[in-house]
């Protein structure tokens, strides 16, 4: 597995089951609405095991995630809520437990593909390369 292969820019493509996973994991109805069809912009920069994570919503709120592969992190939710978890790299993807679902992403056929999964509901997200 090639050490920069998450490293870049990418664009909101699509995504699968999104109102069904944000009400299961509770984020108020005011978020839901603005992050429906969120043409948000995923950046992430990578130095071997260390990356840093950021999302780019439109009107220009940014979340940043700043995490090493097998350390414990102080991470940040969809919504907001801060936590702290050990991201893990399993078979070319970054695995990680936020508190109220499983989230991995991987770089599949140039495109960022990350799936959140709460109580059966999976959440897929697709992100074209865009930088």
């Amino acid at each position: 597995q090639g050490n920069m292969a998450f490293a870049g820019k990418y664009e909101f493509e699509s995504d699968e089951n999104y109102d069904d996973f944000v009400t299961k994991i509770g984020l108020p109805s005011d978020k839901i609405e603005m992050g429906r069809n969120c043409k948000i912009v995923t950046e992430v920069v990578q130095n071997g095991n260390d990356f840093t994570w950021t999302q780019h919503f439109p009107g220009g709120r940014t979340t940043t995630n700043t995490f090493t592969i097998g350390k414990e992190a102080d991470m940040e939710t969809m919504g907001g809520r801060k936590f702290k978890a050990t991201v893990k790299m399993e078979g070319g993807k970054i695995v990680a437990e936020f508190p109220n679902y499983h989230h991995t992403a991987e770089i599949s056929g140039g495109k960022l593909v990350e799936i959140s999964t709460s109580s059966g509901v999976v959440y897929k997200r697709t992100s074209k390369k865009i930088a």
